[in-house]
């Protein structure tokens, strides 16, 4: 019993700290942001300009670890019951509350909540169990295929105005 009531500490807390959270529901896991609000995290997406939430079913499970804040290792990982939010209900609007608060950069800035019920979908991860026993390797996966991509080539004359630059000073 002691046991399990530490496990839920530390997944509150760790979880409370983390602004990141690496969930996996059917598919690869994905990073995500959430709010830890009434007793689970709370999740916000699948929708235009919002992260997405794939794998995440209602009424299904998810795996959830959560890193440290300061150094990035995994803390814990804990199983959670996925549960979807329907708008415009009691639960639905705390939950909203808290994700509106910390969500950076919304577009449409205080009419975020009437974009989220009409487009989005807002998940609840209720914690069902813990455990903090982790292989000692990496358990980095191959990043997963997006368009946001940087990398284009070098402009030809780039050397030759960094060499003239240099020389110069």
């Amino acid at each position: 019993m002691t046991e399990e009531l530490l496990g839920s500490a530390l997944v509150e807390e760790a979880t409370k700290k983390s602004g990141l959270v690496w969930v996996r529901g059917t598919g690869p896991a994905r990073a995500l942001w959430h709010v830890w609000h009434d007793g689970a995290a709370h999740l916000v997406g699948d929708g235009p300009g919002e992260q997405p939430l794939p794998g995440l079913v209602d009424g299904g499970t998810a795996e959830v670890t959560v890193r440290s804040k300061d150094k990035g290792g995994r803390i814990v990982a804990w199983t959670a019951t996925v549960r979807e939010l329907a708008p415009g209900t009691e639960e639905w609007d705390a939950a909203v509350a808290e994700l509106k608060g910390k969500r950076l950069n919304a577009p449409d800035g205080e009419a975020v909540p009437e974009r989220w019920a009409r487009e989005c979908r807002v998940v609840r991860l209720d914690p069902r169990s813990s455990r903090t026993d982790f292989p000692d390797g990496s358990l980095a996966a191959v990043p997963l295929p997006t368009g946001a991509n940087t990398r284009r080539p070098v402009p030809a004359a780039l050397p030759r105005l960094l060499f003239k630059r240099r020389r110069g000073n």
